[in-house]
């Protein structure tokens, strides 16, 4: 006998590897992840699914906002996460859903970057995390030792398990945002580079 499947689980059921791996690629953490993607589901059964116009998109939003919480709060579990990885932001299609997904997760990492960290940890992060940069280019463009540069991204790794937020400016948030975006996708990583600079010097 089949079972047919309401269209609200059916949905879930559909989009679940997807945000599993959004939850994975926050974490760094299988076990945290599939416990993002149950709270997912709690809060998908409890919306008004009639409001939703794009459910794909939504869960995925949800799902990357929930895993970016249980990154922020890890130092409460004794140890640190792998941190706000940045997201594949490259376009590859027009996929709404994914669009959405991946400036949803980027904007978060972002922000979360920007309330943690230092200008120096935050760039040095940004370019070894996200860019896997080696750590000879990052003391090149940051203008500070190799082994500068491994502790900057050291100490970057820590700050996300504290209690430390800043403020975080609109502007300078969208400005990084859309540097990281376009360097993604461009592969030019010019703009960015000299962004990263520019802030130390300030």
């Amino acid at each position: 006998m089949s079972v047919t499947l309401s269209a609200g689980t059916g949905e879930f059921v559909a989009a679940q590897p997807r945000l599993l791996a959004i939850a994975v690629r926050v974490l760094g953490d299988v076990g945290e992840a599939q416990e993002v993607v149950q709270e997912a589901w709690l809060r998908w059964q409890r919306s008004d699914r009639s409001a939703v116009v794009n459910p794909p998109a939504f869960l995925a939003t949800t799902t990357a906002r929930l895993a970016i919480n249980v990154a922020q709060s890890a130092r409460k579990r004794r140890e640190y996460v792998a941190g706000p990885a940045l997201p594949d932001v490259a376009d590859r299609g027009a996929d709404p859903a994914a669009v959405a997904e991946r400036h949803d997760a980027l904007d978060g990492a972002v922000r979360l970057m920007l309330a943690k960290m230092t200008a120096a940890e935050r760039a040095a992060y940004l370019l070894r995390k996200a860019f896997d940069y080696p750590y000879r280019k990052i003391s090149a463009v940051l203008g500070v030792s190799g082994d500068s540069a491994r502790q900057l991204v050291r100490r970057a790794h820590e700050r996300l398990g504290t209690d430390r937020n800043h403020p975080v400016d609109p502007a300078v948030h969208r400005r990084l945002v859309r540097v990281v975006h376009a360097a993604a996708r461009t592969g030019d990583l010019g703009e960015l580079e000299q962004l990263l600079a520019a802030t130390l010097r300030r």
